[in-house]
């Protein structure tokens, strides 16, 4: 059986959405209506350990999630698609990549994670680390990623989520698959047509990361900047995200 996952649109273009580690398939729920559901389908996934599949074990690796999304693919008859990735749902979509180059056309990254290992300091380790325990860590990083600029009723909505809808030793996992992991090395020179989007205000993937990761790595990387958002433009602002991606996406 493939992964629980949500389906938006019956559009011809095909493409697959891995979320971020405070997310789920519901990632895009926000932005549905912006969405050309005539051009486009989506199928949205969720991790083990998150959404439809929390109880369900797994390894909860990135080469995990690469595979449950190909087999995904395979079983909606997906030959070929896209890939979107959101966090590090970005880093998982180049071990997709990686895996299978072949099948993939084309890539938009939403403030993703790259491919090497994130340098965190002392102190900023320590808040992630302790984010599976601590509610209080989560609401700091949701808050410190955004700028210290929204509501914290929109802050604590979003850390209520996490908590609900990922098992705690899951969401501990992924850390480590997505800050610790490097194979770097596998993605250079790879010549896909790749779009990075990060919000202005965003502390953590800005524009410096990018030209210094996916821009540097992929000859056909391009970058756009999102006004008015932070690391989750697809709530922050879902019509001028869903107008970029989509626009990319018909290239």
């Amino acid at each position: 059986m493939p992964n629980s996952h949500h389906l938006i649109g019956t559009g011809p273009l095909k493409v697959i959405v891995l979320h971020g580690w405070f997310g789920d398939s519901q990632t895009f729920a926000v932005m549905e209506s912006a969405l050309s559901i005539n051009e486009f389908t989506y199928a949205l996934m969720d991790y083990r350990g998150y959404g439809g599949m929390k109880g369900v074990a797994g390894e909860f690796t990135l080469d995990e999630i690469a595979i449950d999304a190909l087999a995904l693919a395979d079983s909606l008859g997906f030959s070929t698609f896209a890939v979107i990735g959101h966090s590090m749902g970005g880093k998982a979509m180049q071990r997709l990549l990686v895996m299978q180059p072949e099948r993939v056309r084309t890539l938009v990254g939403i403030a993703p994670v790259p491919a090497s290992e994130v340098p965190f300091d002392d102190a900023t380790w320590a808040l992630f680390r302790d984010a599976a325990d601590k509610r209080e860590n989560r609401y700091r990083i949701v808050d410190y990623t955004t700028g210290g600029r929204l509501s914290p009723a929109w802050i604590n909505a979003m850390v209520d989520y996490s908590l609900e809808h990922s098992d705690r030793n899951a969401f501990d996992a992924y850390l480590l698959a997505w800050s610790k992991t490097d194979f770097s090395d596998l993605v250079h020179g790879l010549e896909h047509p790749i779009k990075v989007i990060v919000g202005e205000h965003d502390a953590a993937i800005d524009v410096a990361v990018m030209e210094a990761t996916y821009l540097k790595w992929y000859p056909n990387a391009s970058l756009e900047v999102m006004r008015n958002a932070g690391h989750y433009p697809m709530n922050e602002t879902p019509v001028a995200l869903a107008t970029a991606m989509e626009k990319f996406l018909r290239t």
